[in-house]
């Protein structure tokens, strides 16, 4: 790589923040809506649609008719809808949804990244909100990081949920665990999508979820067939349970807490028990085309969520449950190609408990 590659390769590093904004703010004020609506729009016209002026309207477009997801047409003075017209909205839903999270959890608390490291915890979180602890404790006090994190995370799990179930086995009538399980979701997708007769599944969080999870099953009507038991997974993992499930979890841990989270699952599974992870993953060569993980995850969990953890590669993942004495019977990695709308990568792992 050249000099003038690399400052290239710097420029794109310098423009990164100002690019996010500018294409976010065009769906914030409904811009792309507009033009969906009524394409060959002109700036004006846009302007009065949006309630914003058309010297601004024009300045915001630049840059999404650069990336060609917007086309102009210089004798009409008219935009339409170019690569974004070819987008399910559905699909387009599902990337606002991670760029709002953007947004309100990591935009303005990667300013204190640096802090972040150098201590291990959240210091955007103390200076923004004044809260000492992790995101995942802050969303119970504030509705914005809430609403944003969790209208991201029910997304990721109603679109990644399926691909995960379609790639384990559970054995009919097992009793299921949901480690770690939040308000319930994951345990109404479980028994959804994996019913069999004498199928019970449990979500497993801290007992504050309780209300919440309960209301969820009775809503979903699998009230009879979930749920809820209040704990802390690192203090124990209940037993008597066949197939224990870890999803979207153990990526926010470093590998010393990971390491006593599975311990832990051994520890209450009988011989034979299973346990079924899913978790993003870095390719194993980081510098393949897939590797989008590391460009955002490590800013994610150091400065916006935990102050530690983040995503390893699959082959990590596996000696680490290797490791805890499981057994590792099937890893998949995940085709991006074949979800359209997912950002990141995931992996899942299946394994046994051994003697």
């Amino acid at each position: 790589m050249t000099a003038v590659d690399t400052f290239m390769r710097l420029r794109e590093y310098m423009v990164g923040p100002s690019r996010f904004m500018i294409l976010l703010s065009c769906f914030e004020l409904g811009i792309i809506d507009a033009l969906r609506k009524n394409p060959r729009m002109t700036a004006a016209q846009l302007g009065e649609a949006v309630g914003a002026a058309p010297d601004a309207v024009e300045q915001l477009l630049h840059l999404p008719v650069k990336e060609g997801f917007v086309s102009y047409d210089e004798d009409s003075g008219r935009y339409s809808l170019d690569a974004f017209a070819g987008v399910a909205p559905a699909h387009l839903q599902q990337v606002l949804t991670v760029l709002n999270m953007i947004k309100v959890v990591m935009l303005r608390q990667m300013f204190y990244l640096t802090d972040s490291v150098r201590t291990g915890t959240l210091v955007g979180l103390k200076e923004l909100y004044g809260f000492e602890g992790n995101l995942y404790e802050a969303v119970a006090e504030h509705k914005d990081l809430r609403d944003s994190w969790a209208t991201m995370m029910d997304g990721v799990t109603t679109q990644l949920d399926p691909w995960f179930f379609r790639n384990i086995h559970v054995p009919p009538g097992s009793q299921v665990l949901d480690l770690a399980g939040n308000t319930g979701l994951g345990a109404i997708l479980a028994y959804q999508l994996k019913a069999s007769p004498g199928l019970r599944v449990t979500t497993f969080d801290l007992p504050e979820k309780k209300d919440e999870c309960l209301e969820n099953f009775r809503s979903h009507g699998v009230e009879e067939k979930c749920s809820f038991l209040g704990g802390d997974v690192f203090e124990s993992v209940p037993k008597g349970f066949d197939v224990v499930l870890i999803k979207h979890f153990l990526d926010m841990f470093d590998k010393k807490d990971v390491v006593k989270i599975l311990s832990g699952v051994n520890a209450a599974l009988d011989i034979g028990g299973q346990v079924n992870i899913l978790v993003p993953v870095y390719p194993e060569d980081v510098k393949e085309p897939s590797s989008a993980g590391v460009d955002i995850f490590p800013a994610y969990f150091l400065a916006g969520t935990m102050g530690q953890g983040g995503p390893q590669k699959l082959s990590t993942y596996r000696n680490w449950v290797e490791e805890c004495g499981f057994t590792v019977t099937k890893m998949v990695a995940q085709d991006l190609t074949t979800m359209p709308g997912s950002l990141i990568a995931h992996g899942i792992l299946c394994a046994t408990k051994v003697a």
